[in-house]
């Protein structure tokens, strides 16, 4: 694995954990924005979820930065790991949301009878 003169490589541990972090925060945050009761949560899940893992790896590197981790202080290729789990997440959610008919996608569209 090809190292930068910082010490911080594109590829190694931190990378991943960055990327599995943010797959995590971005899976976390969409399954409770898609059980709130509000529909327009519901709607924007992905995005809200992806944004709210987004904010977390930007307060991760900002604490880097400032010290209270230790580490290398905050890195650019950390933050491109953290978009990449996000994208990886994202694109996944996209993908099976897309497979699941729009009447099951919340528990309580399941009793919702039609007499059209």
């Amino acid at each position: 694995m090809e190292e930068n003169d910082d010490g911080d490589p594109w590829l190694g541990a931190d990378k991943f954990y960055h990327v599995i972090m943010c797959l995590s925060f971005t899976l976390l945050f969409y399954k409770l924005a898609s059980l709130a009761p509000f529909p327009f949560l519901r709607r924007r899940a992905i995005s809200i979820g992806s944004i709210a893992s987004l904010l977390a790896g930007a307060a991760k590197e900002a604490a880097d930065h400032l010290g209270y981790f230790q580490s290398s202080g905050a890195s650019f290729k950390d933050a491109l790991a953290d978009l990449l789990g996000v994208l990886i997440a994202s694109f996944a959610l996209s993908l099976f949301r897309s497979q699941i008919p729009h009447s099951y996608s919340h528990p309580q569209n399941q009793g919702d009878i039609s007499l059209v």
